[in-house]
């Protein structure tokens, strides 16, 4: 038996515990691309403790900012768009990913808040141990969501009273809304909690799947995108129940279609990912259109500098450095280098900047966004290093890594080189 557990509203919900005055009106949380790493001015950023929160692991808490100082750039224009609204604002056709302007539109009285991110992974921190101490099995889906496996644990007929016992307890010590959807399969529970929410408790049992799944639409199954919506569309299936109909077509496809086809009835899908292994460390951020290198090289640097604290942070020894850089137009460029050293900070922006001179392409266009990754994590010993390098490697790796101990202690903008500090 399986639980999925979604806070409503997460954003809105989390400034909400803190402050009564936003309950029961249109309220949004927006955002913007966080510049401010690119800036001289001085920040007060945190470091996510929550491996499992999905979202960056650099926190500005943006939080107190007033609605002119975060949604209103130095032109006086708005900008940035709704990542979380109320379900007051949706009642006026405020969605996510919708720009702020268009919002404010729709619903000029709407409260808008700047986010607070290190709230929001406090929240998440909190909520998981919280189920970590109730159920056996978690797996933290994103920075909102969490399965539960019960089974064993919970007895069938005691599983939805264990679920509002979770949602009072997240409640009392949180102050957080919570809706709850329970099935004997991990992904028909994600889909039964849409039908849960606002703030609610939904459980489906096996014998009553056939009839619950048959008329909701192919686009509600969570992995069933927009162009696999198309390909069925093709043979006629529109709805869950369509699929229900034709295990043949969905067993041809082989393991996909299999997969695919026994999630939906609830058939052999009853593992959770209690952890996940990273693969790949980046970051990356988009911005108005600049064509002055220097300074996009100043900001490759910037960016290498947090994306290092992340890579010391987490531990590993990466072996491949990539670099995505977009144009305007619609143009992209992308290229990466394989390294065989011990990782440091002074290599890894020299490698980097190497790097985005060879990738640029196109010298005349301007840059909207760069994104760097660090990929190809080596264990001990799984690779070799240049014994006439390997000396000054250990000092540049022990200079590296007491600059991580001041950044830890003092923030990560306590320690920066020359090129990145910029000349007013």
């Amino acid at each position: 038996m399986f639980l999925h557990l979604d806070i409503d509203c997460f954003f809105v919900s989390a400034h909400r515990s803190i402050d009564e005055s936003l309950l029961h009106i249109p309220v949004a949380v927006g955002g913007r691309s966080n510049l401010n790493i690119f800036s001289s001015k001085k920040e007060i950023r945190e470091i996510s403790s929550n491996s499992g929160a999905f979202v960056s692991n650099i926190l500005t808490n943006e939080g107190m900012k007033s609605f002119k100082e975060y949604f209103v750039d130095e032109n006086g224009k708005t900008r940035g768009i709704i990542t979380t609204a109320s379900y007051e604002a949706r009642a006026f056709g405020v969605k996510t990913a919708m720009s702020v302007n268009e919002a404010l539109s729709l619903c000029p009285h709407l409260k808008m808040l700047a986010p607070n991110y290190p709230l929001y992974h406090e929240l998440s921190s909190k909520l998981k141990e919280i189920l970590i101490k109730e159920i056996p099995l978690v797996e933290q889906f994103s920075i909102d969501e969490f399965f539960g496996d019960v089974t064993g644990f919970i007895n069938e007929n005691e599983v939805v009273e264990f679920a509002y016992f979770l949602k009072k307890k997240i409640k009392d010590e949180l102050n957080l809304p919570i809706s709850i959807g329970i099935a004997n399969t991990k992904y028909l529970s994600k889909l039964i909690t849409e039908y849960a929410k606002p703030n609610g408790v939904k459980y489906v049992s096996l014998d009553d799947i056939p009839n619950f799944i048959r008329n909701i639409p192919i686009g509600e199954f969570p992995g069933i995108g927009k162009a696999f919506q198309d390909r069925l569309k093709g043979y006629g299936i529109k709805t869950l129940g369509d699929i229900k109909k034709n295990q043949k077509l969905f067993y041809s496809w082989k393991k996909p279609g299999i997969d695919l086809y026994n999630r939906i009835c609830g058939i052999r899908d009853n593992k959770l990912s209690v952890e996940r292994e990273k693969k790949s460390i980046g970051i990356g951020r988009t911005f108005d259109v600049i064509f002055d290198r220097n300074e996009l090289r100043r900001r490759v640097m910037i960016l290498c500098r947090y994306l290092c604290f992340l890579i010391k942070k987490a531990n590993v020894n990466p072996l491949t450095y990539a670099i995505k850089i977009r144009y305007e137009y619609r143009i992209k460029s992308k290229n990466y280098i394989n390294v065989n050293r011990i990782f440091n900070e002074m290599d890894f922006k020299n490698e980097m900047i190497k790097l985005f001179d060879i990738t640029d392409n196109h010298k005349t266009h301007g840059i909207i966004q760069l994104n760097i990754t660090v990929l190809n994590f080596a264990k001990v010993n799984e690779y070799t290093y240049n014994l006439f390098e390997y000396e000054s490697d250990l000092k540049k790796r022990n200079l590296t890594n007491q600059m991580q101990k001041l950044r830890v202690k003092y923030g990560i903008d306590i320690v920066k080189s020359g090129f990145e500090i910029k000349e007013k």
